[in-house]
């Protein structure tokens, strides 16, 4: 009886998910490339200024295409959701936000090469509802920027965060083309980053050596997991590949 009523308990608290979704294409602070997320407002429009939470943070974006409902589908399940469009209030504070984040990159480049620093700056942004600004960078090795966080907090009177990032976040965030003619797997549709190497592929001993293997962030392109023959979803006939389109 106890069993039964454990039983019961646990599939009341499965989550339910609906059948049909209502979703929007938008550029995270109108970088990179357009990511889908899902919304509850069907009278967002493409060029609106929207809220949305990454990171632990509020930050915004910008629709670049209007709604539209479509099936829910379990990979939705991580789906980014907006927050609400944004208000003239936050028009205002997304504008100072867009001025700190140029400055910001600027100081911080010229304070870098000063302090001979080897360091390259990716990104700069602040947050909606705190007072702090996020650099994130890219290194070959270990940084010291404890004077150039000093500088930074100095001169913007506010938090300074420092986030480093490896080359393959970069090539996210920043998206781009690659050898195949196709925007890059991890700007457009990869989820999660998995580790890349030659001894999953079938074909390893045939291109070992080919730098066309190589994506534009240095590393081996994201593509290779596809082609391997113990690729989990490879396993799994019912479940479709996501197949990157050139419109």
């Amino acid at each position: 009886m106890t069993d039964q009523l454990m039983s019961d308990a646990e599939i009341d608290q499965e989550p339910s998910f609906p059948e049909w979704v209502t979703v929007v294409g938008v550029k995270v602070r109108e970088r990179g490339e357009v990511k889908t997320a899902r919304t509850d407002d069907p009278t967002i429009q493409v060029g609106d200024a929207v809220l949305m939470e990454l990171d632990d943070d509020v930050t915004y974006g910008i629709v670049f295409s209007p709604p539209r409902s479509q099936p829910f589908t379990p990979p939705m399940r991580v789906m980014r959701s907006l927050l609400r469009k944004a208000t003239e209030e936050d028009h205002a504070a997304i504008d100072h936000q867009q001025q700190l984040s140029s400055s910001g990159m600027e100081f911080c480049r010229e304070r870098a090469v000063a302090l001979g620093l080897q360091m390259k700056l990716v990104e700069v942004y602040g947050s909606l509802h705190r007072r702090v600004l996020t650099f994130c960078y890219t290194a070959e090795s270990r940084v010291d920027f404890r004077q150039l966080v000093k500088d930074l907090a100095r001169h913007f009177s506010c938090r300074i965060e420092m986030r480093q990032i490896s080359s393959r976040e970069e090539a996210r965030r920043l998206s781009g083309i690659d050898t195949c003619g196709l925007v890059l797997c991890c700007a457009s549709f990869l989820t999660d980053f998995k580790a890349v190497n030659l001894r999953l592929s079938r074909r390893e001993a045939a291109w070992s050596n080919d730098s066309h293997r190589v994506g534009v962030c240095g590393r081996l392109k994201c593509c290779l997991m596809f082609e391997t023959d113990d690729w989990p979803t490879a396993k799994s006939p019912g479940q479709q590949l996501i197949q990157p389109s050139r419109s």
